[in-house]
């Protein structure tokens, strides 16, 4: 058995496009899973104490915390009745030898482009319920995504930890003294965002051009011949389809996906509210 185990470790290291379709023919994965099983997934909302809100996620291996800190700021003179939310997305070195420590790259930079896509797309929360005073004061949201293990499948679990943390977030009340012109904060008065939408990701890889595999690890990304995320709203309508190269898909292949994102969006939904649910005082 154990030279059996030798063997197939073998195998994988030297063929491991090979090793994978082995299974895959049998309609499953190494690690167990079927083509459309998600790892499993887990949320801890509230982390962070220093954080106005925050939020862990884990998928399968993949860890991500996401913590947001609300500041003042003077609203833009082009939209001077909004805020502003601020993503950025750290893939530091300690998440996976991959990457390596100085300015982000490229991955980092793609993934905070998407959250940001996400973000305006959605409407998961409407700017203008961020402005305290127009043209005078707002809030801005400066939200950080923190990779602390890096398995693939990164999208996902940001998106799932910048919209547990905005459910997190309460801002106290804030007024303008007529007197002063000053602002006056409230901190024994806060009040949670209203989150308006719900945006919930899921990620494909393609395999042989053909075969579709949902929540690929970083090693199935990595033997994929492409990867699509599909984002869906809480009306099941499409916000966001990131799709970078790599092979392409039928329309019937991608109305699959659609369907499935449709079904990942109630699970996500339903873990995050009995999460919150199990939060409140009893």
């Amino acid at each position: 058995m154990r030279a059996g185990g030798k063997m197939a470790a073998g195998f994988k290291t030297v063929e491991p496009l090979e090793y994978y379709r082995r299974f895959l023919k049998e309609n499953c994965r190494p690690d167990g899973r079927e083509l459309g099983e998600f790892r499993t997934t887990t949320v801890n909302i509230g982390s962070i104490s220093t954080a106005d809100g925050s939020a862990l996620v884990k998928l399968g291996n993949t860890t991500v915390i996401c913590g947001i800190k609300a500041e003042f700021a003077a609203p833009s003179t082009d939209a001077p009745d909004k805020g502003y939310v601020v993503p950025n997305v750290d893939l530091p070195p300690l998440c996976s030898s991959r990457f390596r420590s100085g300015p982000p790259g490229e991955k980092a930079q793609v993934a905070s482009q998407f959250i940001a896509d996400v973000i305006e797309n959605s409407q998961i929360i409407q700017k203008e319920d961020l402005c305290i005073s127009q043209g005078k004061l707002a809030w801005v949201l400066y939200c950080d995504l923190i990779c602390l293990d890096y398995d693939g499948n990164i999208l996902d679990a940001c998106t799932f930890a910048l919209l547990a943390a905005l459910k997190n977030v309460q801002l106290p009340e804030v007024t303008i003294n007529e007197e002063t012109a000053l602002a006056e904060v409230n901190l024994k008065k806060k009040s949670h965002l209203n989150i308006r939408n719900y945006p919930v990701a899921t990620s494909f890889a393609i395999f042989d051009d053909t075969l579709l595999i949902v929540d690929p690890t970083g090693e199935e990304e990595h033997l994929a011949t492409g990867t699509l995320t599909i984002v869906m709203d809480t009306g099941g309508k499409l916000c966001c389809l990131y799709k970078p190269g790599g092979s392409g898909l039928t329309g019937a292949k991608l109305q699959d996906c659609m369907s499935r994102a449709v079904t990942r969006h109630k699970e996500v939904k339903k873990l995050m509210d009995e999460v919150i649910q199990s939060m409140k005082p009893k």
